[in-house]
């Protein structure tokens, strides 16, 4: 015997994306990494493209990945995140905030920096090793930067969000969020 659709039972099953895992998988997202990790479902540089057709994943994180990427690399990226999302989708960005480090420098706060002294003693050797990340950062990021190049890519409605709140109906997308102190928060619709 068939039951009866509901009207919410074509959105019942959320699907989710976790762009840039590492070896942190999350269970009932689609954790995707360029390196091979046990536990992983796709194994790809997002710079050649994502295996999942377009417009499948409702909502797509992607937290500290896209600063390392050059920035030639950045509206390319940009634009497949966009393509696998479904129309309305969200994708969410953490990303290392330029503006909070600058800030941390001015007001003298040695203490904001991730950088022991033993790799840089100064202040200015602080803020510059941490805008490098000892050379994996390629892509340094301020609010207005970010919200011009979702917009080139073909996104909406850009929106600066707080540490784990969300504008998006989906309360779980903040579940990955971390590096509160030195992050940015943002979100953009498909």
């Amino acid at each position: 015997m068939r039951r009866p659709s509901s009207p919410h039972a074509a959105t019942a099953t959320v699907r989710r994306m976790n762009i840039g895992c590492g070896p942190c998988i999350v269970p009932g997202w689609i954790n995707i990494d360029q390196r091979p990790v046990e536990g992983l479902d796709i194994c790809c540089d997002i710079r050649k493209g994502l295996a999942v057709e377009p417009e499948q994943v409702d909502y797509v994180v992607a937290i500290h990945i896209l600063q390392d990427l050059s920035y030639p690399d950045l509206l390319p990226v940009l634009s497949e995140l966009r393509r696998v999302l479904k129309p309305n989708g969200i994708l969410r960005l953490g990303l290392p905030d330029l503006d909070k480090s600058i800030e941390a420098y001015r007001r003298r706060d040695p203490a904001y920096f991730h950088v022991p002294d033993r790799d840089a003693e100064s202040l200015g050797g602080k803020l510059i090793t941490q805008l490098v990340w000892y050379g994996s950062v390629r892509t340094p990021f301020t609010y207005d930067f970010i919200d011009e190049w979702l917009r080139r890519a073909g996104f909406r409605d850009v929106t600066r969000c707080a540490f784990k709140q969300t504008h998006s109906v989906h309360a779980d997308i903040v579940a990955l969020d971390n590096r509160e102190r030195e992050s940015l928060f943002v979100e953009a619709e498909r």
